[in-house]
Order: C-alpha cells, then structure tokens, then sequence
C-alpha cells in the first residue's frame, strides 16, 4: 500500500467531559455526527467567516483529535485556549507522527478513513506513522489530482473562506448545526450562492510554477496554488473562467496553456456566462 510519513502535519488533542461540545459550538463541521474511524475536515473561523485554521478532526478516547499543519498548531491551541472559559476540557499538543496511507480497498491496522478523498485513503498515527517514509511526493500528487488544498502549504490562512477551498463539498462545514464562530456570514454565502473562488484542479502542457497569475484571453483570474509537474490547484474566479471560455477563450500560467478541471467529487459547476450585449445590426 502506498504510503508517506506527513511531517509537516502535528496534532491537538481536546479531551474532557466538555470536549466535544465546547469544539462543537466552535468550528464549521458537525462533530456530532462523526463516526469513529473517520477523519473529517473542518475549521475554525474569523468572525467574519474567513479561515483561521483547518485541520482534520477524529475522535480519540475521551475526546477529539485535530490534525493540523505543524506551524499552527501552537497558535491553534492558545487560539482555543482563548474560548475554553470554563469549560472542562484541556487542550494538549501531542507527539504523534503523522502520516497517509492509499490505493488499497482495506483500511491499514488502525488506520481512519480520510472523508475529503473520493477513494480509499487513510490517516495513520502514532507509530504506524513514524515507520512510514518521508517521500511525500505521490502524497501530494494525489491531493492535487482531486483537488483537497490545505492550509499553509498551499494556501494561505484568513485570506480565504470555507466555500473557496470547498470545505461546503466535502463536509468541512455543516449546514444543519447550530451557531459557530463565522457561520452567519458562510450561511448566507451559501443561501445566496455567492461563492465565486474555487478550488481548481489544474493540467498543463509544461511546468506550472506556484504563486503565478492564472490568465484567460489575457486577463487574470485566478492564481495557482500548488504544483508538482504539469500538475497543480489553482484559486479560480469561476464566472471569469465560464465567461472567458464562453468566447473561446484560452487558460495559462506563465504562458504555459493549461486547463482548468471541478475535481470529479465536487458539486459545484461553473455558473452561466454573462450576458453580452448583441451587436448592432447593419
């Protein structure tokens, strides 16, 4: 089974009587409704709805785990600290590897099914993790092939909301729960169908380079994210690109052509091109 050791990923755990409860009225995903052996995306907002952290949560004995990029983790947990009150919880960083597991219909020993991947991919911890390889690089091949974005590798935090990263396709926000920190301003994106970044899956004719503007007929509408090869994601203004490619537009990076895909477990479609106005008849 392919495999990699994640060290660039570290983990939170939240235990006590309070735990899930006091994350629960907290961060976008539903923790109510997530089984054990699942990891499940979520965040934790701004109050304006802009992302401040992603992880991915799962449930460990007597509370949650949150798995989360290394160079957040300390800020998360003062971050969470911040609203503990008096809740009966402790937040408490741990030393677990992390790591990733894929390709095969059967789980890995002790391993929790990852529920941004369409297939089947695992998350592994502890020493399962620590005996894996550090070759990330079909890892992120996989990632960026369908489209699942992380913060602070491929994008940067509070610049960004849930629908942008598509944390509004794969379960990273509940629309059915109570309140949290941001969700008045997500709901209302979402009621009103205001989403117009997405995440992109990107396929070029030559090698895209992360950072660069992504133009159609010469106009910029988007930026790549991340990239290995040919192969990337891309931040898109998608009424941009239905309207570029509505007049038979081109899409490029650097001058690079390149084509821009939904990842083929999302929802969302591009929305109907703008009206332009007819041409005076002769």
């Amino acid at each position: 089974m392919p495999s990699a050791r994640l060290s660039d990923r570290s983990t939170l755990h939240v235990t006590g009587e309070d735990a899930q409860s006091f994350l629960q009225n907290l961060v976008t995903a539903d923790l109510e409704t997530l089984e054990e052996g699942d990891v499940r995306p979520s965040a934790l907002l701004t109050p304006q709805g802009k992302i401040l952290f992603d992880f991915l949560a799962s449930r460990i004995e007597g509370g949650l785990r949150l798995d989360v990029a290394a160079g957040a983790r300390g800020d998360l947990a003062k971050r969470l600290t911040l609203y503990k009150l008096r809740a009966k919880v402790a937040i408490v960083p741990s030393d677990e590897a992390v790591g990733a597991a894929w390709d095969e219909a059967t789980s890995p020993a002790s391993g929790l099914r990852d529920r941004r991947f369409p297939a089947e991919v695992f998350r592994v911890y502890g020493a399962q993790a620590e005996a894996l390889d550090d070759d990330t690089t079909a890892f992120e091949a996989l990632r960026f092939s369908l489209g699942i974005t992380e913060a602070e590798r491929d994008f940067p935090a509070s610049d960004v909301f849930p629908h942008d990263v598509l944390l509004d396709q794969n379960g990273g926000v509940s629309f059915r729960k109570g309140c949290y920190v941001g969700q008045e301003v997500v709901s209302r994106m979402q009621h009103r169908g205001t989403a117009r970044r997405r995440i992109m899956v990107l396929r070029a004719e030559g090698h895209l380079t992360p950072g660069a503007n992504l133009k159609a007929s010469g106009k910029t509408i988007g930026t790549v994210l991340s990239a290995a090869g040919s192969l990337g994601v891309g931040m898109v203004r998608i009424d941009k690109l239905a309207d570029a490619l509505a007049v038979g537009g081109t899409l490029s990076a650097d001058g690079v052509p390149l084509e821009a895909e939904v990842p083929e477990w999302a929802a969302y479609a591009l929305p109907e091109p703008a009206a332009t106005p007819a041409a005076d008849e002769a």
